[in-house]
Parts: structure tokens; C-alpha cells; sequence
């Protein structure tokens, strides 16, 4: 309790809410861009941070980290532009509200889900960090495993519909995923003597071309064809949602929010993986589950609060054990040891208070970015008016511009473009891109996991089968397979009974 109140104090000092607003605000910002991702925000103010003090370093990072997820969605949903990878599952029904008019309504819900489910995670973090982290390290290879393959099946839910092209979109993701140094043997896979594919294919570049140019492209097209100087019909509306839209997804928020937390706490599933998961449950559980991919309010809660619900959640082992939850917490604990801050117990005895007035400072930030969102929704909306002549390049130079900014390769660039062209033909095919790019996150952690644990049981396949969380993921993963095909009998019944 003494060390809550002087994490208070240091919180509510001048110098740190000065230092929470601007970190806030460069987070929101480096959110939007295309390609700089929340690690590249941390990482490049991390050495802005050496001469601060220790818990005022901490909040600048904390909050730029936290406005950062939410940043990527503004973009995701006005321009299907995803700033960060967290965003890609709000394009899905994000842009189709704002082709409706409805960009306005979808950023108000994306605050609030935002808000939920970031303020949640930070309560998880502040409360149950120390049992929470220990039930993480009950997690080996078997059951990353299969949480890749319940992240798996919902392409099923993304590409309902065009399950055959998703299927075929996926199979093309797992294939791009096999990309790079096999990390058992060493021996380079599909790399066509290209050292800047030894890491395997960049993420980012790939989403943004996907997602982004060819949006771009297709805007250009667009504009070609009708005339240029077409602008998009404006946005209207309220950006609070009614109380009636909030209470109908409130259950979603919770679960999403729940999920966000213990897939955050679970080191290498990241802020995507728990999007995808989400919107896959909130589909799964909704009574309309056709109306996901058409502009579902629903279907922008259910990854918005899941994918902030993680930003608490990555902190649980990060701080408590010193095991990084994702890329951006493993820089995390670059800027904590640069302080002399060692992640382990200590940081809660020892640095109790440098350590809750992070806490509390993700608290605040959360609040911050809705509040800084709500103010402003009106005219970050007004980017859809732009001429699609004018837009249409401007979300080019900016997607190769971030990419070149990720590695500063020219290599990148080309990846970019390259992917725009695929995805531009791909939308006109209809051949779902969401498969392909969950397929190319899950990809890898599904690959490493599987053969992790065939070496550790010496090619026994028992081992899948005899762990207690292995039995629960296969239990959630045939539940959610089967799912469909109950919600189908149970409207026959109602129809005919």
C-alpha cells in the first residue's frame, strides 16, 4: 500500500502527466503510419529516456506502448490501412462500416473496446501478476501448439463464405511462413539466395502491401475510372456508441478482454494472435454470425479490446520473471536494464514503486488515448473525404515509406509493392486476404512448437494427448468447429418448431 502511494504521487506529478500526454500522443501517431509498429515507437525513444528518472522513463514508454496498439486501428478502419499487425482483424468489419458511412460509430466503439480492455489488463497486471505468471510457465511446445491451431481455425470465421478460396489463401500463408533459416538445421528454406529472407518474410511489408497498397491501387483505379477529384461520401454520426449497442456488447468486451489478458501473459502469441481468437469467439458466440465481414459492430469490440487487453498482459512475465511476452515487452526490458532495473521479484519489493507507477501510468494512458480519441473523432474521420486521386498515393508513399523504415531496405520496399499487386488481384478474385496473413503469424509459432515437442518426446505423438492443457485447447477447438453446425440445428428448430 505505501508503495501505491508513492507510485500516486509519482503519477500525478507535472512532469510525468507532461510526459504521459506527449508519449500518449506519439503513440497514437506512430500507431497510424503504416509500419511503425509499437516496438519501433519504444525502441526509438527508449535512449530519449537515459537521463529521465527511472519511473518517469517508464511511463513515457508505457505510454507511448499503449496508445501505439490503439493507434494502428484508426487507420485499419478509415483506410483498411492496419498501422500495426494488432489492427489487421479490424479492418474486417471496421472498413465495411465506414464504406457505409459509419466510420465515426466504429472508431467511437474501437475507443471504448480500447479502453475496456486496456484498463483491464492493467487491473490483471496490478492484482494477479505473480500467480498469473506462474501458470505461463505451464505452457510448453504441446500447447503452443495447439493455440496456433485455434488461432487456425478462425479463418474458418474470417473467410465464412469463400471457405475454399480462405483454405487456399491460408495454404499459400503457411507455405510463405516456411520462408527463411530452418531454425533446427540451419539450412536455408525458399530463400532464392536472398540474405535479407534469412529471417523469414518480414511480417510487416507483407501486411501493408496486402491491406494497404492495395487498397491504394484499387482508390487509384477508382479515380481513373469515375473521374478524379471523386471524394468519398462523408462520415456522420455520433461517436459514443448508444447504450443499447454497449450493453449488447458488453459480454463480448469481457471475453475479449479475458482473452487479450492470458494470451498477453503466454510469451510469442502477441497482440494479433489474440485479434484473431477474439474476433473468431465474438463470431462464434454472436446469434448473427453472418453479419461478421459486413460491418458488425461487434466484430471491431472483439479485437479492439483483446488486442490493448494484451498490453497488460505481456507485462505480467516480463516484469515478474523477466521472460519477454512479445517483441515489444523484450525491448521493454532493454530500457528497464539500461535504469538498473532487473525484471524479477525485486521490482516488487525492492523498486515497488518505480514498478506501480508503471502500472498506474497504463492505467491513466488508457484513459488518455479515449479521451484524446473522442475529442478528435470527428476530424480523423474527415480523411476519408480526401479525393481517392490524392488518397490513393498518399497511403503509398506512406506504406513504402514505413517499410523502408523498418530495416532501412530497399528490399522491403519491393516486398511491399510486390504484396499490394497480389492482394490488389486477390480482392478482385475474391480470395480472402485475412487467411494468408493469420496463416503467416501463426505459421512459424505452429512449426517451431510442433517439432520442439516431437524432439522433446523423441517422435512420440502421445505427447499432444496427455498434458491437461492440451486436452482443454482441443476441447475449445472442437467446440468451435462443431459450433456452426449447432447454431445451424438450433435455427432449424426455431424455424420449423
Amino acid at each position: 500500500m505505501e508503495a501505491l502511494l508513492v507510485a500516486a504521487t509519482n503519477v500525478f506529478s507535472p512532469e510525468a502527466l507532461l510526459v504521459l500526454v506527449i508519449g500518449t500522443i506519439v503513440g497514437l501517431f506512430i500507431g497510424a503510419l503504416p509500419g511503425l509498429s509499437s516496438t519501433m515507437g519504444v525502441a526509438l525513444c527508449i535512449p530519449i529516456t537515459f537521463g529521465m528518472d527511472p519511473a518517469i522513463a517508464l511511463v513515457l514508454l508505457g505510454a507511448i506502448y499503449c496508445s501505439s496498439v490503439f493507434g494502428g486501428s484508426i487507420t485499419a478502419i478509415l483506410l483498411r490501412t492496419p498501422g500495426t499487425d494488432a489492427s489487421i482483424a479490424s479492418t474486417f468489419d471496421g472498413y465495411p462500416m465506414t464504406q457505409r458511412g459509419e466510420g465515426t460509430k466504429a472508431i467511437g466503439m474501437a475507443l471504448v473496446a480500447s479502453l475496456v480492455g486496456g484498463v483491464f489488463s492493467a487491473l490483471v497486471l496490478l492484482f494477479v501478476a505473480p500467480p498469473l505468471s506462474r501458470l505461463a510457465l505451464l505452457f510448453g511446445p504441446q500447447e503452443y501448439v495447439f493455440l496456433a491451431i485455434f488461432g487456425m481455425v478462425s479463418i474458418i470465421g474470417v473467410a465464412s463464405g469463400q471457405a475454399l478460396k480462405g483454405l487456399i489463401t491460408a495454404a499459400l500463408g503457411l507455405l510463405l511462413a516456411t520462408v527463411g533459416l530452418d531454425l533446427f538445421t540451419g539450412y536455408p528454406r525458399l530463400t532464392m539466395g536472398q540474405d535479407e529472407l534469412l529471417d523469414g518474410l518480414p511480417l510487416l511489408p507483407a501486411l501493408i502491401g496486402i491491406f494497404s497498397v492495395s487498397q491504394a491501387l484499387s482508390l487509384c483505379l477508382s479515380s481513373a475510372e469515375s473521374g478524379a477529384g471523386q471524394p468519398v461520401p462523408e462520415v456522420k454520426g455520433r461517436v459514443l456508441p448508444e447504450w443499447l449497442v454497449l450493453r449488447r456488447v458488453a459480454r463480448t468486451l469481457l471475453r475479449s478482454s479475458i482473452i487479450g489478458s492470458v494470451i498477453g501473459i503466454l510469451p510469442g502469441a502477441g497482440t494479433s494472435v489474440a485479434a484473431f481468437i477474439s474476433y473468431n469467439e465474438a463470431r462464434r458466440q454472436s446469434p448473427h454470425p453472418e453479419r461478421f465481414g459486413k460491418g458488425e459492430i461487434e466484430g471491431v469490440a472483439a479485437p479492439e479490446a483483446a488486442n490493448n487487453a494484451v498490453t497488460g498482459g505481456t507485462l505480467v512475465p516480463t516484469l515478474t520473471l523477466g521472460i519477454p511476452g512479445n517483441a515489444v515487452t523484450a525491448v521493454f526490458i532493454g530500457g528497464l536494464t539500461i535504469h538498473g532495473l532487473i525484471p524479477g521479484p525485486k521490482l516488487f519489493t525492492q523498486y515497488a514503486d518505480v514498478t506501480y507507477t508503471l502500472i498506474l501510468s497504463l492505467i491513466l494512458a488508457n484513459i488518455l488515448f479515449a479521451v484524446i480519441g473522442l475529442v478528435s473523432a470527428p476530424w480523423i474521420s474527415r480523411v476519408i473525404r480526401v479525393p481517392s486521386a490524392v488518397l490513393g498515393p498518399a497511403i503509398i508513399v506512406f506504406s513504402v515509406v514505413g517499410s523502408y523504415a523498418l530495416r532501412n531496405s530497399l528490399f522491403d520496399v519491393w516486398l511491399v509493392l510486390g504484396f499490394g499487386v497480389v492482394g490488389f488481384f486477390m480482392e478482385r478474385w475474391r480470395f480472402p486476404g485475412a487467411p494468408l496473413v493469420i496463416a503467416l503469424v501463426l505459421g512459424p509459432i505452429l512449426e517451431t512448437n510442433f517439432r520442439r515437442a516431437m524432439q522433446i518426446s523423441g517422435g512420440d505423438w502421445t505427447t499432444f494427448f496427455t498434458r491437461p492443457f492440451c486436452l482443454l485447447l482441443i476441447a475449445l477447438i472442437v467446440l468451435s468447429l462443431c459450433y456452426p453446425l449447432i447454431a445451424r440445428l438450433r435455427r432449424g428448430r426455431r424455424l420449423f418448431g
